[in-house]
């Protein structure tokens, strides 16, 4: 006979529960963050400023999935007290490729200070990344160093040189790969690293010097003298803080984490049930390093040295297609996907639905002021009525609808369809383009919804005929284009509601080459007849596709991004705005926002389309003065 302490009319408490307020509140300890909002939901983990979030447990516990969820909490903890963002961005190199393994191996040390104090910290994190590489199985038969990440071969070897671990069983064909290279070259810089563990400026210093020895060092390198004097200003500023802040400000120098026994004690504990239970995660789906890094607002130095478009070819275009949406499948899959679609997302349908009213609201109040008076012909003045008895011949009594700044205008919804995005976001994304698509339309707005990925993963048809061609060197994009339309500006939306329904189509979401595809976009918009044009761009990551990235420059599509924003924000008649889940994208955009949570997305969309529409316009529906969200 079992006693239960709750009250009566309290609700059963979920199994998962308890182990949730242990995750948070271990969480909070080493972070030594009690402010932290720790939260649990279905996306990838992610980590924004005092934001974490961390998968959903699945409903039947296993000790290796408690061990895997609490490895994603302990390197974000770790990262919080232990890693400087505004350090790590004034040290951090330019190039695409350099930044990358810079980050990768940053995210190795603050793992591996904690791994080396605690036990259990090590295990879990041993835990989480053998499930990082094991998800969808493309590591463990790799044959090619193509495939193999160099930043991860790095990273890996860095956290066994730091804790003597050996990289988990489903990355060693990513090490193995590339070892006797990194050895061959940076061997001695790998076994110095230990040393400086502790001192993020030290470890960073270190980390060029590796870059330098790979030839992946870029020309602002490091400036001894400029380094020591900022050191200097520093010290100085942290001298005069008071000893309240002295912590907090000597973190980027001195970066410790300290748990107490309570806290250890706690990390070892796992709640376990023996049942097999789903992972709750969606296979082949990318877990970014730069979820953990989503936070840091920067943006790169321009760099106006570098070639920009020319450069930029795809090895065939044979393959790429632009394709409607109800021509990926039949129409009854259409309405069976839009039906899911509804049915995941019916409480946000009310709260979007309830912002777009509003937003309907202040749209409607523009247009009822928008007339001008005293005109001597047009529609005749009720008010003038008097004075046309009077005398007939009267002028100035008409008066006239002017156009207002919106009624003339066309906006397209660029969706990013990559496989980042299975879940919650593309979901979130697919409702709230359905609402303020058919909220803008009812004001005479006319709107396109978009969508980009690629037909295969790692290169497709592409790839095979440059394999065919003896692997010709600098070949370009090696994948295949696919962008969707799933509704044209000029097609109602009662007529394009259920095609949004395909984003739910599993397999549908692949790798993402945004370049491109804003080009494509802003092309569609520059041949509207509107006067006011609009492009929102609706993405959760930097552009990623492995074939491409392989073969290339490891900055190749992301100056290619780059080279395109910077033609639409400086020559081009369209209003460019980003909106970035998860992902800090105001280091692309002048116009961006960034959001935590899928769920803000309805409210932001909604917001900042507002202020565009209520910002004064000139003749050419350019706003006069461009500025960066916060």
């Amino acid at each position: 006979m079992s006693i239960s302490n709750r009250k009566p009319g309290e609700k059963k408490e979920a199994p998962a529960e308890p182990l949730k307020r242990s995750i948070a509140g271990t969480m909070k300890a080493i972070a030594r963050k009690q402010d932290l909002e720790v939260t649990f939901a279905s996306d990838r983990p992610a980590l924004m400023g005092d934001k974490a979030r961390l998968p959903e447990p699945p409903r039947r516990l296993t000790s290796h999935d408690v061990a895997i969820l609490r490895g994603n909490a302990d390197a974000m903890a770790l990262r919080l007290a232990c890693h400087d963002t505004a350090l790590h961005r004034r040290l951090a190199p330019d190039g695409q490729a350099a930044r990358a393994v810079f980050d990768a191996v940053e995210q190795a040390r603050v793992e591996s200070i904690g791994s080396r104090r605690m036990k259990g910290v090590a295990s879990n994190i041993s835990a989480m990344l053998e499930d990082r590489y094991h998800r969808g199985g493309k590591y463990e038969n790799i044959s090619d160093r193509a495939d193999a990440p160099l930043e991860d071969a790095i990273a890996l070897l860095v956290r066994e040189r730091l804790t003597g671990e050996r990289p988990p069983p489903a990355a060693t064909k990513i090490v193995e790969l590339w070892r006797d290279f990194i050895e061959d070259r940076a061997g001695r810089d790998l076994d110095g690293l230990l040393k400086n563990i502790e001192s993020q400026r030290d470890f960073a210093r270190n980390i060029r010097e590796l870059l330098s020895s790979l030839d992946m060092a870029d020309e602002s390198a490091l400036n001894p003298e400029d380094d020591e004097s900022q050191e200097e200003n520093e010290s100085q500023e942290d001298q005069q803080q008071g000893e309240g802040e002295s912590e907090k400000e000597a973190q980027g120098d001195r970066a410790e984490v300290e748990v107490s026994e309570d806290a250890s004690d706690e990390m070892e504990e796992g709640a376990s049930e023996d049942a097999d239970g789903p992972s709750g995660e969606m296979p082949e789906e990318a877990d970014e390093a730069d979820s953990q890094d989503a936070a840091e607002s920067w943006r790169p130095p321009s760099r106006s040295n570098e070639p920009r478009g020319p450069d930029y070819k795809a090895f065939t275009n044979r393959f790429d297609e632009v394709i409607h949406a109800e021509d990926l499948c039949d129409s009854d899959e259409l309405t069976r996907l839009r039906a899911y679609l509804d049915k995941q997302l019916a409480h946000l349908q009310g709260v979007v639905g309830r912002l777009a009213n509003r937003l309907q609201r202040r749209l409607m109040a523009q247009q009822n002021r928008s007339w001008e008076f005293d005109l001597e012909e047009g529609t005749l003045d009720p008010a003038r009525l008097p004075r046309i008895v009077m005398d007939p011949f009267q002028p100035l009594s008409f008066k006239q609808e002017q156009d207002t700044n919106f009624r003339d205008t066309v906006v397209t919804l660029l969706l990013d369809n990559s496989g980042s995005m299975r879940g919650r976001p593309i979901t979130v994304a697919a409702t709230c383009a359905d609402i303020l698509a058919r909220t803008l339309e009812r004001c005479g707005v006319k709107v396109e919804i978009l969508g980009f990925t690629t037909r295969a993963w790692k290169g497709g048809q592409a790839r095979e005929s440059w394999l065919q061609s003896n692997k010709p060197a600098n070949p370009g994009r090696l994948n295949d284009l696919r962008h969707i339309i799933y509704k044209s500006a000029d097609a109602p939306w009662r007529r394009a509601r259920k095609n949004l329904g395909l984003m739910m189509r599993e397999g549908l979401l692949k790798e993402n080459i945004d370049g491109e595809a804003l080009d494509w976009a802003h092309k569609r918009l520059l041949g509207r007849p509107e006067q006011r044009r609009i492009l929102m761009v609706i993405s959760d990551g930097a552009p990623v596709d492995d074939s491409t990235l392989s073969v290339n420059p490891g900055n190749y599509l992301e100056r290619h991004l780059r080279f395109v924003i910077e033609e639409i924000e400086t020559r081009s008649p369209v209003e460019l705005i980003a909106i970035g889940i998860g992902h800090d994208v105001t280091r692309y955009y002048r116009r961006a926002v960034t959001i935590v949570d899928a769920e803000e997305l309805g409210g932001v969309m909604t917001e900042k389309l507002a202020e565009l529409f209520e910002e004064n316009q000139t003749p050419t529906g350019r706003a006069p003065q461009r500025r960066a969200f916060a």
